[in-house]
Order: C-alpha cells, then structure tokens, then sequence
C-alpha cells in the first residue's frame, strides 16, 4: 500500500511514542492545543453557532436562562460533568484563556488557534456582560447544583432548576465581582488589536465591576448560599489584587497600581507566600502579573513594593521546581504537583501555566529566578512546564494521557452527562432525570461521545487512577483544568515541537478552488524550485487560511517525494522569503537552511515527508542546497 511509504515529518512523534521510541519532542502539543480548545465548544450553553460549532454532538440547551427572574442569561459555559454554570471558575477559565491569548498571542496566530481562543474568550464575555445587568449588580450562578447532581441528563435535555442567582449592594460578593472584572480587563487586552470597539465595552464593565467589588465587601458564597458546597471561596483580598491588577496592564492607569502598592499588606498581596494558584487563590498570579511591572522597569517609586510582591512571585515558583529549601510543593513519585486529592489535575495546570508566563517575563528581561537553592535559568522554569504538560499527556506511570481524546490511551468513562449519553442527534427520544443513571450512567461500556480536550482530575498521590464514571473525584474534567492547558500547549508547541495541530483528527476540509489571492500563490513561477536530475520533487498547497486584522495567513504544506530508485540522506534545503514558522525540520544553524529531524535522516524510494509553515503573503522559496 501507498501509505505505508510515506514518513509523516510531522506525525512521526506520535508514532514512535505509541512504539515505545525515543524522540525530542514526544508529544504534539499543537494536537492538545487544538484538542483544549474544543473541550470549551463541548462545554457551551446556548444558542449554539452551528457553523463554527466543531463539536457535532452538542445542540442547543439552556435557552430559558433566567427567564424566571426577568433576566436573559442565555450562554456562558457549564462548569464540568453538570450543567450549573457557576460564576467564580467561569471567570477564573476565561482570565486564563485571555492570559494565554496576550501572552503568546504571536504562537497562537502562527498555529491558527489565536481565532478560536478568543472565540473560547468571547463566548465567556458575551455572558458576563449580559449578567452584569447594573453597575453594582451582577448574575453569578444558573442553575442549582444539588439539583443538577440528582439527575444525569442531557444538557439539551434539562428538566432540573435553572434559578439564578445575584450579587448586589445588600448581598456583596468582591470575590466573584473581582474575577470577572479580572476576566474582562484581560479580554479586553487580547481583543484590543482585533476589535477595539469591544475591547472597549469590556474595560467599562471591569472597572464597574472592580468598583463594585472594592466598595461593597463580602464573600460571594455567602450571598449565594447555593454555590458554598461546591466552590467555596476562601477570601476576596486576592480577587480585588488581582482585578486591580489586570486593569492596570488593560489602561495603564496609575490609580489601579497604587491600590495594589497601597493595599499589599492589608490585602497580603506582599504578605502570603502560597503553593497553590487556582479559581479560589489568586495571590501568585497577582505576585507574577506585578513581577512584570517591576522586571519591565515600570514601577517608579513603587519599586520597593513591587520587589515585595516579586519575592512572593519566586517563593510560589522555586516551590514548585522543589528548590525552596524543603518547603516544596508535593509531588507524586511519577513528578506530578500534587495539592488536593478531589480534582488534583486543574492546580497541576494553574501553576504549570504560571510558570510559564513567569519564564516568559525573566527571559524578556534577561533575569534569573533567585532561589534558596540557587539562582534559576528562566529555560529552567519552561522545562519543569513541559514536565508537567508531558505527565498529562502521558508521560506517567499509568501510561495514560489525562487529556482526554489525545493519545492511543485515554480515559472513557469519563464523569460527564453529555458525553457519557448518546448524542440528540442519535438518539432523539428524551432521556429523563433518573433514567440517565439507570441506562447510561451505570453503564460498562466507554461513553458514546469524545468530550474531547477534557482534563480529568486525574491521579491520587500515588499516580494511581482508576477511570470508573462515578469516581467523579478522578474522572470529571472542568473549565478551569483545561483553560490554562492552551496557554502552556501554545508555549510548547513554539518551544519544543516540531508538529502542528494539522493532520489532527478533526481537519479542515480543502479550501474551494475558487479566485482568491492563495490560488495566485500556488503559480508555476512560484512553486518550489527542484534542480534537474534532483532526487526528489516538491508538491505544495495550502490546507487553510484566516485573516487577522488586515493580514491574510496561510498554512502550506509541503510533501517531500523521493523519486529515485536510491535512498536520499543528508537533504538540506534553503527556505528564503519566509516570515511565519516551520514545523516538521530542523534547522541547520546556518541561514535558512533546514534538514530533516532527526529521527528521518534518510528518505528511501518512493518516500515522502511532510512539513508545513505559515506564512502572511506569498509562499516561501523552497530549493535544495545539497545530498548524498
């Protein structure tokens, strides 16, 4: 067969992590970017948009939300395997999506994924702004989880209370007001370059909300009684940093700094040393977002604080690489952070996702993390990442990818309704509230649907796991577990991999042959040059395209034919006119010049290999400089 002649540059990863071989790379991060990123298209409640909707096995479902107390809360995401949407983790997700999309917005754009993370972002946003009904009130909570826990049902099946719930001046709640502020002034960030109109209408809901939050004190959980028994919060001095915080990278404003310099005791922004980052504890985010104050030389005479706030900063990341003189964050005898036993995954990927924004900021300002144990390479923090990233993907003694759908082995009897029942779409008759446990919840048999990019909770402390849909504790994913993941796969992909998320399981399909610029790009006088009597031939097209701004990227794949009788080693060729990346070679160290990743140094007859680069404007320039 054909097939079995051709070497995949750019799959070759994953085939020799299923053979037990030995790679650089070893996973395809850009696969599990892709994969995280549709967990929140499975996730979504509403009106959904079918034909942006990758996710066929989802419909329509809480379209009366707050219909009951004359509000439209229609949208927003479900928090995990139920159907509350529930508002602190909502915001939480949302503030780490928008994180990821600022801080490696670059990477994301080169992946393709910058469009549908800040459509992840926006289908948040749109939510919070409606729940956001007035300046000092705002909807934190549909639905009722006790409720909801009793039945097992389809999302567009629900029958079980969709009662919502409010914050307002008699019934405070700063910590959720202040992560959703956090949330917006964040988004309004990453949308600012793509539409400033909305960036807009997002900064005056956070500064309301921020406002609202500062000026009426009090616990959230305690004016939603209803939420305390499944997101308690432990304090809202963390939130009203952390809102200040993120306003003051959205408008520069000196005022919101200055409450963080003048709050940094009282508040403990300068006074908590923590090991854990998290829906419930924003203290070490807020201490690594103002480390970027200081490091970028902003601070002024705020210094001496902000260097108060840096050294928190490094207390939560040296415990973390185990290099804070014993008093280290635990792991697993498998390397995975470990900090509570119900859901252990999603504060693995929060400090994961930290660190590496963390290392982002030291190596932008050629700084080094200072330790008790000694002084850390910011190359150092990226690695402990990638450790973390690679044990979720199945670098672990289970051999198991936590990520569910990515891998030859995953879980499958995930805790989660929707994907544990067949689809609407199959199945068209009502599936009521007990009946659920009875025909699909008790079922041995896999779930019917793939909630891909989940992040189950994952292992105990013993990196042992048992994938059994009621052991909710191990086997349910969340919002907030898979939100930072597209931060850190992004970062990965740029770092280390040598793969996209093309050739993943769900591609686009062939753009329709019709006259637009691409089709100009792929002339005769522009494909790549093979010389005469040259062994092997290029053929190129591209898979895709989006725009960005005023800015048309395309993604060209590239396949290498040997079509000689003998086998090609030592190919090198020269890349010229080329702005975007490359996935699937290796560069030579001299100008644009690459070869063949390691593991293919020889291309036999009849051969091929694939890489792919992104590019705005025309084609590169492809031509062989030299083989044996």
């Amino acid at each position: 067969m054909k097939n079995l002649n051709i070497s995949l540059c750019m799959v070759m990863t994953v085939v020799l992590v299923g053979l037990g071989g030995s790679v650089p790379s070893g996973f395809n991060y850009g696969d599990a970017l892709d994969k995280s990123l549709l967990f929140f298209e499975a996730q979504r409640s509403g009106k959904l948009p079918m034909q942006e909707q990758r996710i066929k096995w989802r419909a329509d479902s809480g379209l009366k939300d707050g219909i009951q107390q004359g509000v439209e809360l229609v949208g927003g995401y479900y928090d995990a395997g139920d159907h509350v949407k529930f508002g602190l983790p909502m915001a939480y997700s949302v503030t780490m999506l928008a994180w990821g999309a600022i801080e490696f917005s670059k990477e994301m754009t080169d992946l393709n994924q910058i469009g549908h993370t800040l459509r992840a972002v926006k289908w948040g946003t749109d939510y919070f702004i409606k729940a956001h009904t007035q300046p000092n009130v705002l909807w934190g909570q549909v639905g009722d989880g006790v409720s909801d826990h009793y039945c097992w049902e389809r999302a567009e099946d629900m029958t079980t209370s969709r009662t919502a719930y409010k914050i307002d001046e008699q019934h405070p709640g700063s910590d959720l007001a202040g992560e959703t502020a956090a949330a917006l002034a964040a988004a309004a960030i990453a949308f600012r370059t793509y539409n400033s109109s909305y960036s807009n209408l997002l900064l005056v809901h956070a500064k309301q909300l921020f406002t609202f939050a500062d000026r009426y004190r009090g616990l959230y959980d305690e004016s939603i009684s209803c939420a305390h028994q499944f997101y308690a919060s432990s304090g809202y001095s963390d939130e009203l940093l952390w809102a200040a915080a993120w306003l003051h990278q959205a408008t520069g404003d000196d005022y919101y700094l200055k409450y963080v310099v003048d709050n940094a005791v009282y508040m403990g922004g300068t006074g908590l040393a923590v090991k854990e980052f998290s829906w419930d504890n924003k203290y070490a985010g807020v201490q690594i977002l103002l480390s970027k104050v200081l490091l970028e030389g902003k601070a002024g005479s705020y210094a001496s604080t902000l260097k108060q706030y840096q050294a928190k900063a490094d207390y939560f990341s040296c415990a973390c690489l185990q290099k804070n003189d014993g008093y280290n964050v635990l792991k697993t005898p498998g390397g995975l952070l470990y900090l509570h036993e119900w859901n252990n995954m999603q504060y693995a990927s929060s400090a994961a996702f930290l660190l590496a924004v963390y290392s982002n900021y030291l190596s932008a300002a050629k700084a080094q993390l200072n330790c008790p144990e000694g002084q850390i390479q910011p190359q150092e923090l990226l690695n402990f990442v990638k450790s973390q990233a690679d044990y979720i993907l199945g670098k672990n003694p289970e051999d198991m990818s936590y990520l569910v759908g990515y891998g030859p082995k995953y879980p499958i009897h995930v805790h989660h309704r929707g994907a544990s029942i067949a689809s609407v779409f199959s199945l068209h008759s009502e599936v009521g509230c007990a009946q659920g446990f009875d025909a699909w919840y008790n079922r041995v048999q896999p779930n019917p649907n793939v909630i891909y990019g989940g992040l189950v909770g994952g292992p105990d402390r013993n990196d042992d796991y048992s994938d059994d849909r009621s052991n909710y504790e191990q086997t349910e994913p969340t919002i907030s577990g898979s939100a930072p993941l597209v931060g850190i796969f992004t970062k990965l992909q740029s770092s280390y991999g040598l793969q996209s998320s093309y050739g993943s399981y769900h591609n686009e399909s062939p753009l329709p042959q019709k006259k637009n610029p691409s089709t100009t790009y792929l002339s005769k006088e522009l494909k790549p040059k093979t010389p005469q009597g040259a062994p092997v031939e290029f053929l190129h097209s591209i898979s895709s395209s989006w725009t960005v701004g005023t800015t048309t990227y395309y993604r060209h794949k590239v396949i290498i034919k040997n079509t000689s009788v003998k086998p090609v080693s030592d190919l090198k060729l020269v890349i010229e006119n080329l702005s975007g990346s490359v996935w699937g070679l290796s560069p030579t160290g001299e100008k644009n010049t690459y070869e063949l990743p390691q593991w293919l140094k020889v291309l036999n007859p009849g051969s091929e290999c694939i890489f792919v680069y992104v590019q705005g404007g025309p084609q590169a320039k492809i031509s062989i400089q030299s083989f044996h």
